[in-house]
């Protein structure tokens, strides 16, 4: 594999440190005239938040696992590529996702089920065809058999029609080709290729052979994932050492209001500790290891304060076991922090006695037309906000991340016009032995924060930025 550095980044410190790239909210790419409302766009995120939780939980169809279904608009980040040789390279925009690592994209001929409204942003609407440099990968690759969720090379050559003699003897050659995946979620479903090829990240950075997948078929999603988990398929994964190590994004806030994304949300692939001197110390939780979910970003969450009571966290929500079930996942492509329903509801119950004593009043219609509760009639002002209480979540590790309020109660109009604010979490349900995490860590309170996926050292961090004023100070370097 080989990597192509910036000039510019080699003379200023011998080796690729980091590169930057831009994340964009696919909520900027709506018009401020389409009549999409801030309650609508929170209960479409809220529907599709709950649905990729519960897919986390169904058992996968004939081993496969499930690639992320990207969310509402509003929810979801994008990145772009370029894919094909340097004289004929064609830009691909794709979903940033920490919960798969597969990074695929649609290829023409292409045709995509039940996806009328679904939203297609930067030029993915128009399928490219597969890049005329790239390559089937065989059967006998390490990729395929991670791909294939681990099947044997003489099962994957059997898959791919090889002689039986082949098959017999084990020696599934370069000759035949990795079959075509077949990948199930909740309310969708992929069919692709894979292939191998040159993936360049901006002018930065190239790799020749990169493996992605090249979907003709889809069912419910006219885009394309990068993902960015834990697996050897992941986008980090194929980069070289000095990148693939540790990563780190810093989503810029907004509330749902395409006026406050002027600034991108900054992506940096390689980054270090060392390269946050003078910055926000991080706070560290260990990554926890699931045999059945290998790709997933999990932690241990131990409890959740509301002002001052610490509220203990359900059991599962602090480690893994055989049957890959527990913990927390850290999700970009979800939205919406899910929490057990019992930890969920003394979580809002202790809230909603803050929010009582404060003499807030409860706005049922709110929580009608959201989907979250519990909600209240809310006008942002110094002394409002005062009277909210703050909210933490305590990690393994003595790690407490003190959350934005804004991440956690956001005012907003109500379709009366009204002025209210929601409790950001959700209620997921209390373990029934269908396996998955527990919780998951949505992107919407990761709002403010740089999270920073420390693969090297197994751990994830957190740490209070001014996401915005970041991308502009790391832009100028």
């Amino acid at each position: 594999m080989r990597l192509l550095c910036l000039l510019a980044l080699l003379v200023a410190s011998l080796q690729c440190h980091g590169l930057l790239l831009p994340l964009t909210n696919t909520l900027s790419s709506l018009s401020p005239t389409n009549g999409t409302s801030v309650h609508h766009l929170i209960r479409a995120s809220s529907l599709r938040s709950a649905a990729r939780h519960r897919r986390h939980h169904r058992p996968h169809p004939h081993g496969h696992r499930q690639l992320s279904l990207p969310l509402a608009p509003g929810s979801d980040y994008t990145l772009s590529l370029s894919v094909g040789p340097l004289s004929a390279a064609s830009p691909v925009t794709l979903f940033l996702d920490t919960g798969s690592d597969l990074v695929w994209f649609p290829c023409a001929p292409f045709t995509c089920m039940l996806c009328e409204g679904e939203p297609t942003p930067g030029n993915a609407s128009h399928p490219l065809p597969p890049p005329i440099d790239s390559r089937r990968v065989p059967c006998a690759s390490p990729l395929c058999s991670a791909a294939h969720s681990s099947a044997s090379p003489a099962d994957l050559c059997a898959a791919a029609e090889c002689p039986l003699d082949d098959i017999e003897t084990g020696s599934c050659a370069a000759s035949h080709a990795c079959p075509q995946l077949y990948y199930a979620y909740g309310d969708g479903s992929l069919v692709a290729h894979l292939r191998r090829g040159r993936v360049a990240l901006a002018a930065s950075l190239a790799v020749e052979n990169f493996t992605f997948g090249c979907a003709h078929t889809t069912l419910g999603e006219p885009v394309g994932v990068a993902g960015f988990g834990r697996g050897p398929l992941s986008l980090p994964a194929q980069l070289a050492l000095g990148l693939s190590g540790s990563f780190s994004y810093c989503l810029v806030a907004h509330s749902f209001r395409a006026d406050r994304l002027v600034q991108p949300s900054p992506l940096i692939l390689g980054r270090s500790p060392d390269d946050t001197a003078g910055e926000t110390d991080f706070v560290y939780t260990p990554l926890l290891h699931n045999p059945k979910h290998p790709y997933f970003y999990s932690v241990a969450l131990e409890a959740v304060s509301v002002g001052r009571r610490r509220i203990q966290a359900r059991p599962e929500l602090g480690y893994v076991d055989s049957a890959g079930s527990g913990g927390m996942v850290v999700d970009s492509g979800t939205t919406f922090t899910m929490l057990p329903k019992e930890t969920h509801a003394r979580v809002a119950e202790e809230f909603g006695r803050a929010m009582a004593a404060a003499r807030f009043e409860r706005a049922e219609a709110a929580e009608d037309q959201t989907g979250m509760a519990p909600c209240y009639h809310y006008a942002s002002s110094p002394s409002s906000d005062r009277d909210v209480p703050p909210l933490a979540l305590h990690f393994g590790g003595n790690a407490t991340v003190v959350l934005p309020r804004s991440n956690y109660f956001m005012g907003f109009k109500s379709a009366e016009g009204r002025s209210v604010g929601c409790l950001m979490l959700m209620s997921g349900w209390d373990d029934d032995g269908s396996g998955g995490p527990a919780g998951t860590l949505g992107n919407f309170q990761q709002q403010g924060l740089e999270v920073v996926y420390d693969v090297d050292a197994g751990r994830v961090g957190f740490a209070r930025r001014r996401c915005a004023d970041l991308w502009d100070s790391l832009s100028r370097r």
